[in-house]
């Protein structure tokens, strides 16, 4: 499965370019599969990394509007980008991608968190994400 944890990581990184250059996350992702391929140094981005992103990027309104309802103390844009970008990347797979078990979900959120954020921030996404596992299955149907 190490190809599906760089998957993520690449799809977090895309996430993050766009939030901290207000670029929208698909300008963001063509710009790194056009860099990949023209640039054999860059390594390639996988139909996993494409598939989480776009994924994101059709769900984002929704996905944003639940991770403020269900953080508690912290708004969008008081969070840290990094742990912000970590949750909507988690929020998507966790709720809207069947084919990876929510457990693993967690587990590499909270991993990402870890190499890249705050002490505080494992324990702040597990929280929050696990809030919204519980929540899945009416979550989901709220949207049918």
């Amino acid at each position: 499965m190490a190809a599906r944890n760089t998957a993520r990581k690449r799809a977090f990184q895309i996430l993050f370019e766009g939030d901290q250059r207000g670029a929208d996350v698909l300008t963001v992702l063509a710009d790194w599969v056009r860099h990949s391929r023209s640039d054999t140094r860059q390594p390639p981005v996988s139909e996993y990394t494409m598939e989480l992103v776009e994924g994101y990027a059709e769900r984002a309104k929704r996905i944003d509007e639940l991770i403020a309802q269900y953080s508690v103390g912290w708004t969008l844009d008081r969070m840290p980008v990094v742990d912000r970008n970590i949750l909507r990347l988690g929020a998507y797979e966790l709720i809207w991608m069947d084919a990876t078990p929510d457990a693993v979900v967690l587990d590499e959120m909270v991993q990402l968190a870890k190499e890249f954020s705050t002490d505080e921030s494992p324990a702040f996404v597990n929280g929050l994400l696990g809030r919204l596992k519980e929540l899945k299955p009416s979550l989901r149907r709220d949207e049918a």
